[in-house]
């Protein structure tokens, strides 16, 4: 999830912060922003209400639906 590791850099966030702020362990956020672990609705819900967004603003990619 590139855009989500972009954004997240941008905001100055790292890992463990974002880890922290969604009550998660850092492997397990790191794991999401590596696609080596889905994602539940929920849990993309509390990620972009991190970033002021909505889900699909971060998740959504047209290009990938093409």
């Amino acid at each position: 999830m590139k855009k989500l590791k972009d954004l997240r850099k941008k905001m100055g966030f790292t890992c463990a912060q974002m880890a922290e702020k969604l009550n998660m362990c850092t492997a397990y956020y790191w794991q999401i922003e590596n696609n080596q672990r889905g994602l539940y609705y929920q849990t993309a819900k509390k990620i972009a209400a991190i970033f002021n967004l909505k889900p699909d603003d971060l998740f959504f990619d047209e290009e990938e639906m093409q």
